[in-house]
């Protein structure tokens, strides 16, 4: 049975003395959102994203809200696994221990089939293996921390999700919701996969997931497109979509409530979850298949190029 949330909002996020959060997709949308709270709150927030000219903006309008505010911007494309290895080399020369890691950037639906820098399709390649590559990459420095965090940002769109082992790349037959679906699928699955293997490895670190609902952002429109169905939708539906920062506040709930559980999945608590405050999420069952999700594992190490071991490189 879920247990009862009661309206958690952000002003329910515990004082931070300092903790070091890295968001991705930080300089906007719910991602912004989020490091907005998290600064708030006391932490030092390094927000990542492709853009320096659009971070520095975003650390602009962070401290016009909040002067004291600890923010800084890092470059990551996380479509590039070279570039990834990059920022995790400077965090690992730095050697601070990272208190909480929110994986959040995404593509959505991008209507013709795109690649990354590794050859991979691009909703599967940057929103799935680009978070696992970067988990790995800051593994060590997780570990160092004290009771860290990892919250992996999936979507609504996961219950229609399959992972297709004999076409993961979406090279035989693309299809841009599809695609999408299986990338959130796997977000799920390895935020799941995280926990077990922090539990088996003795790495101390609590791995969640969660989901914004239908919130207002940029991603539908820059995804499909403007005059696609959902963009249509995100343009002239307005109501049907709640604002970014209560879109922020499940992911906000696993990454800073003492009430968030090791392994759970958070979304909002209305309208079949596209909406409203922060509460436990219905699994889809295909995430709770643990061969399929052991297997999704093992293929993520081979095509990032990784390995989690929490010692220092």
């Amino acid at each position: 049975m879920k247990n009862e949330i009661k309206n958690w909002t952000a002003s329910d996020i515990p004082k931070s003395n300092g903790g070091l959060a890295v968001v991705t997709g930080g300089t906007e949308g719910i991602g912004f959102q989020d490091v907005l709270a998290l600064a708030s709150s006391g932490w030092h927030v390094i927000m990542t994203g492709r853009d320096p000219k659009k971070g520095l903006e975003s650390i602009v309008q962070v401290h016009k809200l909040y002067q004291k505010a600890n923010v800084s911007f890092e470059k990551i494309d996380l479509a590039d696994l070279s570039s990834i290895k990059a920022f995790g080399d400077r965090m690992q020369e730095k050697g601070r221990p990272i208190d909480l890691l929110i994986n959040n950037a995404g593509i959505m639906t991008p209507p013709k089939r795109l690649e990354t820098a590794d050859g991979l399709e691009i909703q599967f390649g940057t929103n799935h293996i680009g978070h696992f590559a970067l988990t790995a990459h800051l593994l060590p420095l997780l570990s160092m921390a004290n009771n860290p965090r990892v919250v992996t940002v999936s979507s609504i769109g996961n219950r229609n999700g399959k992972i297709n082992f004999d076409d993961l790349q979406s090279r035989s037959s693309y299809k841009p919701m599809e695609a999408y679906a299986q990338s959130k699928l796997a977000n799920l699955m390895f935020a799941f996969e995280l926990q077990r293997q922090s539990d088996k490895n003795g790495w101390g670190i609590m791995s969640l997931s969660a989901h914004p609902g239908v919130s207002r952002t940029n991603l539908l429109i820059t995804g499909a497109g403007r005059w696609s169905s959902s963009g249509i939708m995100r343009t002239f539906l307005p109501f049907m979509f709640q604002p970014p920062a209560m879109g922020a506040l499940p992911t906000l709930f696993a990454a800073t409530s003492p009430e968030a559980e090791p392994g759970a999945y958070y979304g909002p608590n209305k309208l079949s979850e596209t909406r409203g405050f922060p509460t436990p999420a219905k699994i889809p069952v295909q995430a709770e298949d643990k061969i399929v999700t052991q297997k999704l594992w093992d293929v993520s190490l081979e095509l990032a190029n990784v390995t989690f071991d929490n010692r220092k490189y």
